[in-house]
């Protein structure tokens, strides 16, 4: 028996409901496969509306037991639910690889990652503060408090099946909310482990639901519709995002949202190049390219261009594609056919208008969803590729000769999340990082998630951050209490 046979034979397939596996209550099951090669992995429970009533029930139930929880013992269970999701690394890691897949080692990189935010928000939990302190007028004395926001709904993709969850378990049950989780089709296998890990580090029954659904809106649609919910969180594309702000509109609902990136990723012609090069392989490959975060245009001083792209090519032509469980893979396969014939479309559309193929460019025969690492120079204004999110592997490359331009080039999106920039000169460094309109901003640096620090955006990228000290103030209300002079 395999590894991952013998995970696959203890893998929880049921709706997560009131701290146990159900079935759905109209019985329907969905398929979840292989990406590298298109078999069936699991049979999953799909949830329907009167599931999601189910879910709901229970998380309100006990939403006032759980925010009357001591901050401690929210942080004991946070503790031990890190120490479990450790434990297991190799069991979610090969299960991401399986469902979504990457390569082995980006997804232990990712259990650790996704991990730290329940280390993370464990220790935040104990830290929720408030103040007290005497009206300016002196007419009497103000407290304000932090209280949960109450029952959330979470959406979430399928890019990190395991990270995307934790950084709003984390917060929402450190700050003493109950939480409803709708994992994103393709990988619902990740969160339904997460929820068992859960249990087992003695999170009580009904403060965590899982819901896999094949249909999305017939489970979020009837939780935005119910004045019991309280917020929602999503993170996905805008056109969701924005369907999602509407429909939480009718009961004003609190919304977090990490919505669709175009990162623009500027090398300036007194950047280290090859450091530029370094980080241009981190910002663009990490995750095959399926991440918000990742560069989408590759924006070069047209002085460097040519060193620049030249030692890219090089390194991303000498990349592995396979499968993700693969010794010496470095590319795995896209999520779906869907994804990938998304990715050719931008890429044939771009050659069509003038951009010159320095390698790769192609779908790969064969089973599974792959597609060659690709480099694209010379990459006109007009291509879709500069206007849409690629999430995929091809770096898209243009040029620019003066600061100003590079400038206005990286702000020309209507989208905000992240952004990239390499120089050597700490000047330029504080005035582009000033200028750039993104919420986040590395400089000489090609991977910038951390989760001690806020991720979000601006612009139609979204509202809100997750993560860091900001990140729990998302799943808490601020009440101020007015107490008369001498008390």
């Amino acid at each position: 028996m395999t590894d991952f046979e013998r995970l696959r034979a203890t893998l929880p397939t049921g709706l997560w409901i009131d701290g146990a596996q159900t079935d759905p209550i109209d019985g329907g099951t969905f398929p979840v496969y292989d990406p590298a090669t298109g078999t069936l992995i699991a049979d999953v429970a799909d949830a329907g509306g009167k599931d999601a009533m189910r879910a709901l029930d229970s998380a309100a139930a006990v939403q006032e037991e759980w925010a009357a929880t001591a901050p401690r013992q929210r942080s004991i269970i946070l503790r031990s639910a890190w120490e479990k999701v450790i434990e297991r690394t190799d069991d979610l890691a090969l299960l991401m690889t399986m469902e979504m897949g990457k390569a082995l080692p980006e997804s232990r990189g990712e259990v650790n990652y996704g991990a730290e935010f329940l280390r993370w928000f464990s220790e935040e939990a104990v830290r929720i503060q408030g103040r007290y302190t005497t009206s300016p007028s002196g007419s009497g004395r103000i407290m304000v408090t932090k209280v949960p926001v109450g029952p959330t709904l979470a959406v979430t993709p399928w890019n990190f099946p395991l990270a995307m969850g934790t950084r709003k378990i984390g917060p929402a049950l450190a700050a003493g909310c109950t939480i409803i989780v709708k994992p994103a089709e393709d990988t619902p296998l990740t969160m339904l482990l997460l929820a068992e890990i859960f249990a087992e580090a003695g999170l009580p029954a009904g403060v965590l639901s899982v819901l896999p659904a094949s249909n999305a809106a017939a489970v979020t649609e009837p939780l935005l519709a119910d004045p019991r919910l309280r917020k929602v969180t999503f993170t996905g594309s805008t056109r969701v995002g924005k369907i999602l702000i509407e429909q939480s509109a009718q009961q004003v609902l609190r919304t977090s949202m990490e919505l669709g990136g175009n990162a623009p990723f500027v090398v300036f012609d007194d950047a280290d190049i090859d450091a530029a090069v370094e980080g241009a392989m981190a910002a663009k490959m990490r995750n095959g390219g399926e991440a918000c975060t990742a560069a989408n245009r590759l924006i070069v001083a047209n002085s460097v261009r040519e060193e620049f792209t030249t030692k890219l090519t090089d390194r991303i032509a000498a990349l592995t594609v396979g499968p993700g469980s693969d010794d010496g893979t470095n590319v795995g396969p896209l999520v779906n056919e869907k994804q990938r014939r998304n990715v050719a479309s931008l890429v044939d559309d771009a050659v069509a208008a003038g951009a010159r193929v320095r390698t790769g460019g192609k779908s790969v025969d064969g089973p599974g969803y792959f597609f060659q690492p690709t480099v694209l120079d010379e990459v006109p204004a007009n291509a879709r590729i500069v206007r849409e999110e690629i999430f995929g592997p091809v770096a898209a490359i243009t040029g620019f000769d003066t600061e100003a331009e590079g400038v206005a080039a990286a702000n020309d999106t209507e989208y905000g999340l992240a952004a990239y920039i390499y120089t050597q000169n700490v000047d330029r460094a504080f005035r582009v990082a000033d200028k750039l309109e993104s919420g986040m901003v590395g400089v000489n640096r090609g991977v910038i998630s951390d989760v001690a620090a806020p991720f979000g955006g601006v612009k139609q990228s979204g509202l809100g951050s997750e993560g860091g000290t900001e990140g729990i103030e998302e799943y808490l209300e601020t009440k101020y209490i007015g107490f008369a002079s001498g008390q």
